[in-house]
Order: C-alpha cells, then structure tokens, then sequence
C-alpha cells in the first residue's frame, strides 16, 4: 500500500514541478509583467521607497488587522525558511552552479506574480465574524470571478489545509531537532541515547509556543514575526557577508561559472551535469519554492494589513520576492561556491551543504550560529503557513473551526520532532505545488483588473 502511494505521488509530483509546470508560473509572470510594462524593473526604486520608508514609521494597527510591515514580516516568515538554506543547496548540486541564473530569472518575473497576489488580496477581502480581514487567492476568487470558477476557490482552501501539517509544520520542526541535535552531538553535550528524550521535550515546547502564539490572533502573531524575521535575516546575511568578504578574490570566478553554467553545465560541472533543462527546472522550482511567487500563499499575510491601498500593499510583494531569492538565496549560493567546500554535482544535497561552506571558513564554533539561524527559519515558517491554514479552513467551514484547528496543528509539532517523516515531505510538497495551479488560473484571468488598478494608482499619486 504504501508503495503504491509512493509511487502514485512520485508521478503526480514530476508532472506539478516539471517542466510543464514551471512554463505555466513564468507563463503567467512573463504576462503580467508585459501587460504592467515590466512594473517590477520600471517601479523598483520606487518600490524600495514605499517598502522599507513604511517599514521604518511606527505605526498602530486598527483591531482585527496587521501594521503594514507585521504584514511583510508575517509573508517573510513563511517564505524565508529552510528552502534558503537546504533548497539553493539542492539546486546547485544537481543543476550546476548555473541553476543560480535560472532562480534569479525565475525571481524576476516571480515579483511582478507576487505583486499582482498581493493587490488582488487586499483589493478583494473580507472582513470574518471576528472582525479581522480576511483575504487570499479563494476571495479573489470568490470575489472577483464569474460563479463558474469559484470552485477554484474551494480547491485552493482544500490543498492550502493539506499542505500546512506537511510542509508548515512537521518538517520544520524536523528541521529544527536535527539542527539542535547535531550542535549538541557536535559539542559532546548529548550522546545518541538522549536524542528521542531531546526531541520529544523540544517537539512538546514548539508545540506550546506555536498554540500561544497562534491562538493570540492576528495581533500576537504580527507582533512575534516583526521581531523575529528582521533577526534571524540580519544574522544569517552577517555571517554570508563574512564569507565572502574573506574570499572576495573567488567572485569573479563564481559569477563566471553561474553564466556559463546556465546555459552549459557541463563545462562547469565536468559532466555530471550536463543537461541544460536540468539545470533550469531546478533553478526555476526551487525558486519558487523559496519565494512562493505564483502559489499565492503570502497574499493571506498581506490581506491582513491595516491599509486603504491595495497596490502600494502590492510592491511588498516584489520586496519580498527580492530579499528571499535575490538577496539571501545568492547568498547561500555564494557561500557554497566561494567557501571552497566539494559540492558533489550529480547527487542531493541538503542543508548540511550550506552549513559545511560555513564551517569551512568559520570553522566548528559556527555550527551553533547556523543551528540557531535555521532555528529562526523554521520556526518563523511555522508561524507564517499556521496562518495560512487557519484562513483556508476557515474559509471552507467558517470561523468556529479556527481555535480546533490551531490546536491540532499545534500537536502536530510533536509527530514533526518525534517521527521519521519518510513519505509526509514528498506528499506535502505534491499539495503545496497544486496550490499553484487554481491560483494561477485566477491571477491571469484577473491580470486586466490589476492592470486597471495600477494605472489608477499612479494617476492620483502624480
């Protein structure tokens, strides 16, 4: 039996990231930025502007609703997780170093996707019985769309509860033990006697301090993310800074071999890679994957702040597709390729990738700086997709189920800390890229409207 749906998954999830898949998402980008005239590339200056020039101004949020930038950092927390550490790796591994290119490619049209998730989020909300607002691809749908398509909506909701416990919560609390358990191990501090007893106590604490935070509401949880996202963002960029800055005379040499590497991995792999659409499959999934362009999840977040215009909202979307790919994914690739450690194309790799360019150049001691980092990560993106699943179900059985539904997935962090996972990972990752599909659907029927909200926008601010 269990074969069977290993190998049922394993088809369905080569189709859902696989090449088809991956023109479909920078189908859809290509078209909005087209039809917005490249927003993303004209209005950048001005989207640092907006972006971090409100991130800097304290303000108070109305009830039932997110500041602006508790907004951005709740997105963040989701997307900015151990896809930064363990996915670039991945890539990189099996796609060569020009696998970069193609996330940087994918990263470009991802924010104007982004940018037009966001819009439609805000533009199409609601406000829910406990007078929070409510949003995402199901209201857009809902909302926006003739009747006929509105059971895109439901089929977003159903996949967005399935993939939170899989993707949002088991397998970042499985990050976080083995991160704690090899600083631990690393250090003599525990043998391998004490692990299960470690993990159970850390699986048990996660879980009550994710229903702590969760069942505060939309406040509390705005509150942890402002805190905690600049943090752990700062410390891991610090410490990628350090190594590059140490071997800033390799730059040149890695910046060669990720342009020619995209488009011939062979001569830069010695021909362990040497498949160009290899090479940009991974690139472009993992991607996406990081910044979550295209599978509409951050807008959830961004339909929660405290604003009255919906599009200067949606230039957070190309923040934060520019921060988690262009910013901290080149970073992680940089510290790989410029520490010097063997990469090993041709074959997985994970974060223990990433970490060992930190230790070949920081030496042992960083273990615990990286073991806190990817910490901050995970339990950032638990934070974020527990959100996220709250507002599915939500939608699909209104708002009574939320509090049962936040306890439950609370727990569910002790299984994430306890078990070996094996087939949860595959499964929720088939889940989280079938999200994709109905949202893109609406996002390109809904692109004129976008379009028509751009151009009102910069006529009343001119």
């Amino acid at each position: 039996m269990l074969a069977t749906i290993e190998s049922v998954n394993s088809v369905v999830n080569n189709f859902i990231w696989g090449v088809p898949a991956m023109l479909c998402i920078i189908g859809v980008g290509l078209v909005l930025s087209v039809r917005t005239g490249f927003l993303q590339i004209r209005k950048f200056p001005y989207a640092m502007k907006i972006t971090l020039g409100r991130m800097l101004k304290k303000k108070e949020a109305s009830d039932g609703a997110m500041t602006p930038f508790q907004a951005v950092c709740t997105a963040l927390a989701a997307t900015v997780g151990t896809g930064n550490i363990a996915g670039v790796a991945g890539a990189i591994a099996i796609g060569g170093p020009g696998a970069v290119f193609w996330m940087w490619i994918s990263a470009l049209l991802g924010m104007c996707t982004k940018f037009s998730e966001v819009t439609l989020a805000v533009h199409f909300r609601e406000v829910n019985e406990d007078g929070e607002y409510v949003g995402g691809p199901m209201y857009y749908i809902k909302n926006g769309l003739a009747k006929h398509w509105h059971f895109l909506a439901y089929l977003f909701a159903a996949f967005g509860v399935l993939t939170v416990f899989g993707t949002g919560n088991a397998t970042q609390v499985n990050t976080i033990t083995t991160a704690i358990d090899s600083a631990l191990f690393n250090y003599n501090v525990i043998g391998e006697g004490s692990v299960k007893t470690l993990n159970l106590i850390i699986g048990i604490v996660l879980a009550i301090l994710i229903a702590l935070i969760l069942l505060g509401g939309i406040k509390r949880i705005g509150q942890v993310t402002e805190r905690l996202v600049p943090f752990m963002a700062v410390l891991y960029i610090l410490l990628a800074l350090g190594i590059i800055v140490l071997n800033i005379g390799h730059i040149p040499a890695v910046f060669a071999s990720i342009f020619k590497g995209a488009f011939s991995p062979a001569s830069v792999t010695g021909g362990a890679v040497g498949s160009f659409f290899m090479s940009m499959k991974k690139g472009v999934s993992r991607g996406i994957f990081s910044n979550e362009a295209g599978l509409g999840t951050g807008s959830i977040a961004h339909a929660c702040a405290d604003t009255r215009k919906p599009v200067k909202q949606g230039f957070f979307g190309i923040f934060e597709v520019f921060v988690d790919t262009i910013v901290i994914c080149t970073l992680t690739a940089l510290v790989i390729l410029c520490s010097g450690v063997p990469v090993g194309y041709g074959a997985a790799a994970g974060a223990e990738l990433t970490i060992s360019g930190f230790t070949a150049v920081y030496g042992n001691l960083v273990s615990i700086f990286t073991a806190v980092a990817m910490c901050c990560f995970a339990f950032s993106t638990i934070i974020g997709w527990g959100l996220y699943g709250a507002r599915c179900i939500e939608f699909l059985f209104g708002t009574r189920v939320n509090k049962p539904f936040m306890l439950v997935y609370s727990l569910v962090a002790i299984v994430g800390a306890t078990m070996d996972l094996g087939l949860m990972w595959s499964i929720a990752e088939t889940f989280n890229g079938l999200m994709a599909i109905p949202n893109l659907i609406a996002v390109f029927l809904l692109s004129g409207v976008v379009v028509k909200m751009v151009k009102e926008y910069f006529e009343t601010e001119k």
